[in-house]
């Protein structure tokens, strides 16, 4: 890896990047060959196979459901929602062994994984890892809108099917191992009502997964003995369903002759109906008519029916009367049924919020996801029972995560419940901690008392700190930051990617980057409703820069947004963004209405904004000190930008900022990659307690970026700085080739522009619950962690309680990453 050592060009302090990397380029970016789809020699014999539920949305409820269809050699994968990643991270499920990928809808609710999924993928070792990707013809809206920032090689696989000629399934796989066929919804167009949204999931399909028929025994002596087939090929061509002579009879011998009766092979169908609308589409269905269950025989048997509609479809008449049409099968209710949000989803990660809560709640609020305390043992250690229905529908059952249908041998043939995760509440995680670390009750105790203390005091804190003027008899509701996404690269056991949410309160909320998961995370820290109302009150979200860690996650919170207020009068969210960004942007609304207006994060400079002011109407001034290293790598770009329509959204903006108390939204450049921004947030000034006019709190995030210029003068007497630290001090050399910084290097931006708090964030994943740190630089900063709620009335307490996070974690060993993990992130952070 090429690391290039430039100086600035202006009067302070040199700084060190990777400048191919800033420029787009690296010597690791060797063009890849388009990446050959995975084959492997099938075993039709087929000793293992099964179905399993790869999450049911549980504590998220913002994903449709995953299921894995597991052969000895082969894997697919029905949807691809956000989070399964994690999830298969979580339970050692090796997404590199899957060879197909099937959606049931195209939108960010069943693929919002997909992304980050296949940059994986094309990753992992020297050449990278493809899949075939299948799902109906809005598939390829879906594909052009993610090229603006994954490699071509990346989606080369991708096949879209529908609508077809004849009224028969389509055949998307047939070998000797599984046949895979596709029957197409179409929502029903009579529905009345008014929605802006209605481009989500126009097109649904039910997914048919045959296996071929299981041949019957072989009865050796009755071939030998009674039709005279001596032992040798014979024997293997009379399994085969082949005709032989008879070595000592002059006869021929048929495979019936020999062979006991062959049992036909399992039947799975994957049924999405994700409104009322299909379901009516479904009963209307005449190819499926051939696996309705029927008195004659005739009807082929259907072993097992995955749904992943929601309750709100399956409960409704027209669709029970549908399912009441297989009166043998298995239904497993793997939609947003209420029953799956009474455990988290993702235990490690719970676990983990569960006992930073009880070490400082104060910075750790009760996260939403958990049961309520009166859950008693019986419930929890003993499975959901099935829930029927109707009287008619008494093999219905509530999915649960990784529960299993056996479809070989046929001899298990059924539910396998064996490899459900254990459920336990927020109770017995503290029990455990208090068993494991017994001095972490008082390590509680001495938290408590020295909040209570710090807050009575007023003007100077503990480190002889004076307290900012900003923050003199701040409310409660004035601002609070919630780091959702602490991790980089990609979402791990422990860390999500980057997510940052500024809550206004009554006032609204920003959100900062918007990873994958984002809306996950936000229903873990608030819960279902509350999360819900987090998004509807987002009036702006402002992405650093196009890796896919940064802003995966956007789609899903636009388009819930855009169903959250349907019906109700609102503005558009404004999205302010890198300018490729857009593309992917303009792209996907093809898709999902997005009800979104885009601004160029160039245009909310301080230079853009002071044009506004003073009226010249240009959008765009510059930005780096003229002749510095980074200013050409910065103005390089190959999308045009439109002044005149700039400025009036510009000036909406300012409209939107004013109603929620925010005095700017500053974006400046930073050294990462090209476009990569960090950003000013800045509150309106306020009267304190004697009616004197004080001025706002600032708050500077920092994207991603090797330490420059720039960020240490946005930071300027910041209030509170989040700052990139996604290395320990030792791996300097890996920072450079990144161009990202190290924990020393963030706090030491902070220090020399004055900033009171410094909050670090962007963890790389080696560094699964805590990074490496050097306590002796930490007397103003803290470390994040995923869910951390800063209120700025608590700001000045927030270095103390680092120390107590090292007593949390003290058993815990700094996990290595390994081959994949580090191709892959290199890949996703050169993909444009």
């Amino acid at each position: 890896m090429e690391k290039t050592n430039e100086a600035n060009g202006s009067k302070s302090d040199s700084f060190l990047f990777n400048k191919r990397r800033a420029e787009g380029f690296d010597k690791i970016d060797k063009p890849k060959k388009n990446l050959e789809r995975k084959s492997r020699k099938l075993n039709p014999t087929n000793t293992i196979a099964y179905v399993q539920i790869l999450g049911t949305g549980m504590d998220t409820q913002d994903t449709s459901s995953s299921v894995l269809l597991f052969f000895d050699k082969q894997r697919f994968i029905f949807n691809a929602g956000e989070g399964l990643q994690r999830f298969c991270t979580e339970h050692k499920i090796k997404l590199s062994k899957i060879d197909h990928i099937f959606l049931s809808r195209v939108c960010s609710e069943t693929a919002g994984g997909l992304p980050g999924l296949l940059l994986t993928l094309a990753g992992i070792g020297e050449e990278g890892l493809s899949v075939n990707v299948w799902g109906p013809s809005d598939l390829n809206y879906l594909v052009d809108a993610m090229k603006s920032f994954i490699p071509r090689a990346a989606m080369v696989h991708t096949r879209s099917f529908g609508p077809s000629s004849t009224p028969d399934p389509i055949v998307l796989v047939d070998d000797e191992v599984v046949k895979i066929s596709a029957i197409l919804l179409e929502s029903s167009h009579s529905d009345s009502e008014e929605n802006t949204c209605k481009k989500s999931g126009e097109i649904s399909v039910v997914y048919v997964c045959e296996l071929p028929e299981i041949l019957g025994k072989f009865d050796l002596q009755k071939a030998k003995n009674e039709f005279g087939v001596r032992p040798g090929p014979k024997y293997s061509r009379l399994q085969s369903g082949e005709s032989v002579k008879s070595d000592t009879k002059d006869i021929t011998v048929y495979p019936s002759d020999v062979m006991g009766p062959s049992l036909p092979g399992p039947i799975v169908l994957l049924v999405d109906c994700p409104t009322e609308s299909h379901a009516k589409e479904l009963l209307s269905v005449k190819c499926l008519e051939n696996y309705y269950s029927c008195t004659d025989g005739q009807a082929k048997l259907v072993n097992c029916i995955i749904h992943l509609s929601p309750s709100s479809v399956t409960s409704s008449p027209t669709y029970q009367s549908w399912m009441e049409r297989f009166h043998s099968s298995q239904h497993i209710l793997a939609g947003h049924q209420r029953k799956n949000m009474e455990f988290p989803i993702l235990k490690a990660s719970s676990i983990i919020a569960a006992r930073l809560n009880y070490l400082c709640p104060q910075f750790f609020p009760a996260p939403g996801f958990w049961p309520p305390q009166h859950v008693n043992s019986s419930m929890i250690d003993s499975p959901p029972l099935s829930e029927c229905l109707t009287s008619n529908l008494g093999k219905s059952i509530s999915a649960e995560n990784l529960l299993k249908f056996t479809l070989r041998p046929h001899a298990i043939l059924g539910i396998d419940r064996s490899f459900i995760p254990p459920q336990s509440t927020s109770s017995q995680v503290v029990d455990e901690l208090l068993s494991k670390i017994p001095e972490i009750e008082d390590k509680s105790e001495e938290i408590k008392q020295f909040w209570n203390r710090q807050h009575n005091m007023t003007m100077i804190d503990e480190t002889n700190t004076v307290l900012p003027s900003c923050l003199e008899n701040i409310r409660r509701d004035d601002m609070e930051i919630v780091l959702l996404g602490t991790g980089s690269s990609q979402p791990s056991k422990y860390r999500n990617v980057s997510a940052i949410y500024i809550d206004l309160f009554s006032r609204g909320g920003l959100l900062l980057d918007c990873g994958e998961g984002t809306l996950g995370q936000l229903k873990r820290r608030y819960g279902l409703d509350g999360a819900d109302e987090a998004v509807r009150k987002l009036r702006c979200i402002w992405i650093s820069h196009i890796h896919a860690d940064h802003h995966a996650g956007l789609a899903r919170i636009l388009a819930l947004r855009c169903k959250l207020l349907k019906g109700v009068t609102h503005e558009p969210a404004i999205v302010v963004g890198p300018r490729s960004l857009k593309r992917f942007l303009d792209a996907y609304q093809r898709l999902e209405d997005l009800d979104m207006e885009f601004l160029d994060c160039r245009s909310t400079t301080a230079t853009s904004w002071a044009s506004l002011e003073s009226g010249s109407g240009n959008a765009e001034g510059s930005l780096f000190s003229k002749g510095s290293p980074m200013q050409s790598v910065f103005k390089r770009s190959d999308i045009l930008m439109d002044n005149s329509s700039v400025l009036p959204c510009l000036k909406n903006l300012k409209k939107v900022l004013s109603e929620i108390g925010l005095e700017d939204l500053i974006s400046f450049p930073v050294v990462h990659c090209p476009q990569a921004f960090g950003v000013v947030v800045k509150a309106a000034e306020r009267l304190n307690s004697v009616g004197e006019q004080i001025p706002g709190w600032k708050m500077v995030y920092s994207g991603d970026t090797r330490p420059c210029p720039e960020i240490v003068e946005a930071s300027r007497d910041a209030t509170v700085l989040i700052h990139e630290a996604t290395f320990e001090d030792a791996l300097i050399d890996e920072a450079l080739a990144k161009n990202h910084s190290t924990t020393k290097e963030a706090i030491d931006v902070g220090s020399s522009a004055g900033v009171y708090r410094i909050v670090l964030t962007h963890f790389s994943q080696r560094y699964p619950k805590i990074p490496v740190i050097d306590e002796s630089h930490m007397h103003n900063t803290c470390i994040a962690f995923d869910l951390m709620s800063i209120n700025m009335a608590d700001l000045q307490v927030l270095p103390k309680v680092l120390p107590y996070f090292k007593t949390l974690f003290k058993d815990e060993m700094v996990e290595e990453e390994n081959a994949d993990d580090i191709a892959m992130d290199d890949l996703k952070e050169e993909a444009l």
